[in-house]
This record gives structure tokens, sequence and C-alpha cells, in this order.
């Protein structure tokens, strides 16, 4: 489908097909996937302040464009705001969002071990994480999310604009084309938004 074919009717269908949002209404463990935008440790410094997110787990390795190691940033902007390291396990290796479950998955499943559900902090169209974390921790009941508004090229990427912007556009594309794909050679099952979560 090219760009100029693309009604506002399936623009509207994709920006529905890769939102993500689902928060959780109680306390649980929060999954930061790998970024190196600040706002996700803004959301979450915010959540732990209110009591909604008492255990912490950030990801991220090296950043190729800039070297910084993002689990760790992410952990430092969150002490910074009063998250206590006790309440932080970091994992630091990963170069994929694929890897940021994979490498973090033994502390996961101590979250879950300990009775949390789990919510990831990501992106509000990023579909690929949500079916990560129910493909390699099937042990959860399902899987909330706490989504942030991207900024590339100093203009946040909303539901509204992100096909106007050339960053948002190939993003949100890249999601929606990539999980499509993977849902119809089998390589990722099927979700549904059921109860508040992901199953």
């Amino acid at each position: 489908m090219t760009e100029e074919f693309r009604t506002p009717e399936q623009l509207a269908a994709i920006t529905t097909y890769v939102d993500v949002t689902a928060p959780p209404t109680a306390p649980t463990a929060h999954f930061i996937f790998g970024t190196n935008q600040v706002i996700p440790a803004n959301i979450v410094a915010d959540r732990y302040r209110e009591g909604l997110a008492p255990l912490v787990i950030t990801t991220g390795g090296a950043n190729r464009h800039n070297g910084v190691v993002e689990g760790q940033e992410l952990r430092r902007l969150l002490t910074e705001q009063g998250v206590s390291d006790a309440d932080i396990l970091c994992e630091d290796q990963s170069a994929s969002t694929q890897q940021n479950v994979e490498l973090a998955l033994p502390h996961l499943r101590a979250a879950v071990d300990s009775g949390f559900a789990v919510t990831a902090v990501c992106k509000w169209y990023h579909l690929r994480a949500i079916h990560y974390l129910r493909q390699l921790l099937p042990e959860v009941d399902g899987i909330h999310a706490v989504t942030f508004e991207p900024v590339y090229s100093n203009v946040p990427i909303t539901r509204e604009n992100w096909s106007h912007h050339p960053d948002g556009r190939r993003r949100v594309l890249r999601e929606w084309q990539e999980v499509s794909r993977r849902i119809a050679d089998g390589s990722f099952d099927r979700l549904e938004l059921a109860g508040g979560m992901w199953r």
C-alpha cells in the first residue's frame, strides 16, 4: 500500500492496530524498554512516587548513536528523581527490543515470582515490545502497557501526527508491517486486549 493511497480510515486503523496502551490500576513491576528518550524515566519516577511502580526493570546496552548505556542511564535518571536503587533491576547488554526481554528474563521472572504483574513502558506504537514479552514470558497472565509519545526532530510523535512526520511515519509503518508479517508467518501469536491486559 503506497502512501498516496492510504485513506484517513486506513491510517486510523493502523494507529489503532499498533497502539499498545493498557495501563494497570494496581502496583506492578515496570519494565522499561531500552531507549535514549528520557520520557519513560520521568513517567516511571512519577508512578513510583504514587506507589504504582514498586519495582522497576531498566534495559538497554550501548546506544549505537552516542554510546550511552541505556539501562544504566535510565537507572541514573530514576535515582535522580527519588527512585531507590534497591528497587531497580538493570539489564545493560541488549542491542534490540527482543534482547531487552531475553537478557532481562531473570529479572522478569524474579518480579513474577515475587507476585508482581508486569507493565511494559514503551512508545505507544511499540507493538513488537508486547509480543516479545508475551512470547518470552508465557507464565504471566497478561501484559499491561504504559506508553509515551517519543520525540524525534523536536516533535512528539502522536497518534494524530505520525503519518505527517517522516520519522513517525517510518517507525509506525514499520511496526505495523513487521507485526502483521510475523503474525502471518506464525512467528508471533495474535494478541488481544482483554481485561485491561494484552493476552
